[in-house]
């Protein structure tokens, strides 16, 4: 089973609602611009809750993508260790045995 077709199916959406959220914030943060000089106190509660739940959605949105980025690599590198374990443990192997050395070299 191909589950990168399947989850193509499903990316092209959410990246149209992100990019859509995205607009909104811009656009919320422009309007919170434009509105910056008026002081009546309706309007500053107003500016205050909007910067808030904007940068609460910035927040969301850019943890939800960390999130699935570290989830990707450690599945890629998952996938890389169990198809190249011998060459791994080598590796490390080599990286003991030359620290051990240069630990040795200093007494």
């Amino acid at each position: 089973m191909n589950l990168g077709k399947r989850n193509g199916a499903f990316e092209s959406p959410i990246r149209h609602l992100r990019r859509d959220l995205q607009n909104v914030a811009r656009d919320a943060e422009e309007l919170l611009r434009a509105t910056a000089d008026i002081t009546n106190h309706r309007v500053q509660r107003a500016r205050a809750r909007t910067e808030k739940t904007v940068k609460q959605a910035f927040d969301h949105l850019y943890d939800r993508r960390m999130k699935r980025r570290v989830r990707k690599y450690a599945r890629e590198t998952d996938m890389y260790v169990r198809e190249h374990s011998w060459g791994i443990i080598g590796a490390v192997a080599g990286v003991a045995l030359l620290l051990g050395l240069l630990a040795g070299r200093r007494d």
